[in-house]
């Protein structure tokens, strides 16, 4: 009894913090997401054939490749769900394991795309900037070995921050009134992990990133045997990545942070509160850097494969050859164990 009068009670302080109901926010979203969904899941497919190519020669650009489009592609396949609960304008009728299984994988997704664009960054800057001492770290095993250490990890703190954070408690399904992961107000558990995604989430990866790109172009400019074309080429991967940080992640975990911060500042969380009267405000926003944050399932493979390479026409004649010397239109993509020259820029 007790329990059940304390969850309709933080139901209903829910409900009253923040008014979510019929908008033109779930139309939005619910359009984003199905871009999202059709795009991801198109480009991503298309990709695996040339990237399982890549692993067979054992490239390391490929291995990471292949685990970034296989996490996007898991989380694509949870996006109908989405689509479903914005359509039905904030209202989750799946029940609360499917709620605990699109968000798992949603927020999954989200740090193992990160931490993998870093592992792909700190390996783009040993390439060029130590191409020799770090020749015996760059292969097959210790790719593998990084990749399966981000997804271990990020998997582990997401079934632990899901089994404390008390799904039951946003669905009422009596009233009509049932939400996925749009609790208000936050709770103390949930903020201090939002506060620990956002620094080790987002900040610590964006200034790895940062310092990794800055050797990079820094490194390059330096050399003068290298074309325009080429130089061309690493400045768009470097920007590339940077953006995707900028329009997928940084919206996102600066609302996030902002929210978690407001939540700690104010001890009022009555509907008629300083803190419930931002979360209202705050909710658009939130709303839509979620939805943006979905495209990054997208930009993936458009970054490594048609900026890295260029132009289309290149991408197909490199997943046509099988055998042969490698295109220097190519090589800016991938590095061969046991081809530590073929990469013209690490001479």
């Amino acid at each position: 009894m007790n329990a059940t009068t304390t969850s309709t009670a933080t139901i209903l302080n829910s409900t009253q913090c923040v008014d979510i109901g019929a908008s033109a926010i779930s139309d939005l979203k619910m359009a984003v997401y199905i871009l999202a969904f059709i795009f991801g899941l198109i480009f991503n497919v298309l990709m695996l054939g040339p990237i399982f190519r890549e692993v067979q020669r054992q490239n390391v650009m490929g291995i990471f490749l292949l685990n970034l489009s296989l996490s996007d592609m898991l989380y694509l396949f949870t996006i109908p769900l989405w689509i479903n609960y914005y359509r039905q304008d904030h209202h989750w009728n799946l029940g609360v394991m499917s709620c605990g299984f699109a968000g798992f994988f949603y927020y999954s997704n989200m740090y193992i795309s990160i931490y993998l664009l870093c592992c792909i960054s700190v390996h783009r800057c040993l390439v060029v900037t130590y191409p020799h001492r770090s020749k015996t770290h760059r292969t097959s095993y210790y790719t593998w070995t990084q990749c399966a250490i981000v997804h271990v990890v990020v998997v582990v703190l997401h079934i632990v921050w899901l089994i404390y954070d008390n799904l039951k408690d946003t669905h009422d399904e009596e009233n009509n009134n049932d939400r996925c992961y749009e609790t208000y107000p936050m709770q103390k558990p949930v903020a201090l992990f939002n506060l620990l995604r956002v620094g080790f989430g987002f900040l610590l990866p964006l200034l790895v990133l940062t310092v990794c790109y800055w050797k990079i172009l820094a490194t390059v400019g330096q050399r003068p045997h290298l074309n325009a074309q080429a130089k061309r080429k690493v400045r768009m991967l470097s920007f590339g990545v940077i953006g995707i940080f900028s329009i997928c992640y940084a919206p996102y975990h600066i609302i996030l942070l902002a929210r978690s911060l407001v939540f700690y500042q104010n001890d009022n969380t009555q509907p008629d509160g300083s803190y419930c009267q931002f979360e209202q405000k705050m909710h658009f926003f939130f709303s839509c850097t979620l939805a943006l944050s979905s495209l990054n399932c997208v930009m993936d493979p458009l970054l490594y494969v048609f900026v890295g390479n260029g132009v289309q026409k290149e991408v197909t004649l490199c997943w046509r050859r099988n055998t042969g010397t490698e295109r220097e239109d190519c090589v800016l993509t991938r590095h061969s164990r046991g081809k530590p020259n073929s990469i013209k820029y690490e001479k």
